[in-house]
């Protein structure tokens, strides 16, 4: 798939995604701004300056202003906050193309954060933290983190604490954007039915003669573990959700193909190792995943699941012992070979949709500055040997790299400590 990159004299990054059959066009803004960037006074900031931003501009002064004109351009439009980057996004009808671009970049640059939209706002921050939190596959993900890395960026709620998004104040958030929300830090990507020299002009119009200041920088993520480590919350439900993880590599290293293809051999798809175990074997719960996980400066590999209460100790037994097996035993070539294909399918799947699109190639541009394609990424997946999965697998699948966060009806977790070993 034909693509463009220009960066404007101020550093902004613009990628241009042609898609002559696509009938949509998606313009994605995305800023090197999430929770890795806050202090622990104002964690949760970076999600909340997104909602903000949808609350009113110079140009269009009330939050209606801004939906009622999306919405009569029958656009779909969100936004979302990572824990290194935040993105706004529009996509409609080709022909609308102008007329998103000038809505998303008015939110971007613009905003205005009225003062009584701050106060109600807050009470819509806390009762989406209260929704995550009454969601425990989805919690136990923010208790992983916790458990890897505690009291730093990288072991933050993106969401925040309830008693920051309560004394939060307007200068915050005026403080917080100019520190962070420059065009260095910046990238556009524009995909879908649209051709370049539109796309620049627009771009040059809007964003040309914005000054870049400098840009407030992260703090580096520290990692120290010496043996497993467990982290339990109790909560009465009737399934126990869980995740085991393993402390691996970040986006930059070079195993990140082999860590994809290690990850669906043991759960990518429904003839992988732990889904035919879990589910078609053992019938102890209904999802199971395993992916690596990576960022900047940090990864770790996961598996993850909802089971059975009365069979978690065994499941977790299990599912180590799958990992184990892949130190021990290599992976078959025919295996080995329908794990790739599944996962350049899933990937050439996924890519259909403009704003999918923009998405892939946006989030490679602003984490790592380079771009692979469809086709260069397909091949790094082929090139993966079965010798080099279970060297990895050797290298990450150890006692004093084991964590494991789970929610469920248990209070004490020297049980799980006992079972945590290969």
């Amino acid at each position: 798939m034909h693509f463009s990159k220009k960066v404007l004299k101020n550093g902004l990054r613009l990628i241009t995604v042609p898609m002559k059959d696509n009938p949509t066009v998606t313009v994605l803004v995305l800023v090197e701004a999430g929770s890795k960037y806050e202090t622990k006074k104002i964690n949760g900031i970076s999600h909340f300056l997104e909602h903000m931003c949808f609350k009113g501009t110079v140009k269009r002064p009330k939050a209606i202003n801004i939906s009622r004109e999306l919405d009569a351009l029958g656009s779909q439009y969100n936004a979302f906050t990572a824990q290194e980057y935040t993105g706004y996004y529009a996509k409609s009808d080709a022909k609308h193309f102008k007329q998103i671009f000038d809505i998303v970049s008015d939110i971007y640059l613009n905003s205005t954060f009225p003062e009584i939209e701050m106060e109600r706002e807050k009470g819509v921050i806390i009762e989406e933290i209260n929704m995550y939190e009454d969601l425990p596959n989805r919690h136990v993900q923010d208790l992983m983190m916790q458990l890897l890395y505690g009291d730093q960026p990288a072991g933050w709620n993106i969401a925040g604490e309830k008693k920051n998004i309560l004394e939060m104040k307007r200068i915050d958030f005026v403080n917080y954007k100019k520190a962070h929300y420059v065009p260095k830090a910046t990238t556009i990507v524009v995909a879908g039915q649209v051709k370049e020299p539109e796309v620049l002009k627009e771009i040059n119009k809007i964003f040309g003669k914005i000054e870049n200041n400098k840009k407030s920088k992260k703090i580096k993520v520290t990692e120290k573990q010496n043996k497993p480590e467990v982290l339990v919350e109790f909560k009465q439900t009737d399934q126990t959700h869980f995740v085991l993880g393993m402390r691996s590599y970040d986006l930059f290293n070079k195993k990140g193909a082999v860590l994809s293809v290690l990850g669906g051999v043991l759960g990518g798809g429904m003839s992988s190792r732990l889904f035919q175990k879990l589910r078609e074997e053992m019938g102890v719960g209904y999802y199971v995943r395993a992916y690596n996980d990576a960022f900047t400066d940090h990864g770790f590999f996961q598996v993850s699941a909802g089971v059975d209460n009365k069979r978690i100790e065994e499941v977790v037994s299990v599912v180590l012992a799958l990992c184990k097996k892949l130190k021990d035993e290599k992976v078959s070539e025919g295996e080995l070979s329908k794990v790739k294909e599944c996962l350049i399918g899933n990937m050439k799947l996924s890519l259909e949709s403009s704003d999918d699109i923009a998405n892939f190639f946006g989030g490679q541009e602003l984490l790592k500055k380079e771009i692979k394609s469809v086709e260069e990424r397909a091949l790094e997946i082929r090139k993966v040997t079965a010798k080099q999965i279970q060297d990895l697998a050797r290298e990450i699948f150890q006692d004093q790299k084991l964590n494991l966060a789970l929610i469920g009806p248990f209070k004490d977790k020297a049980k799980f400590l006992k079972i945590l070993k290969f």
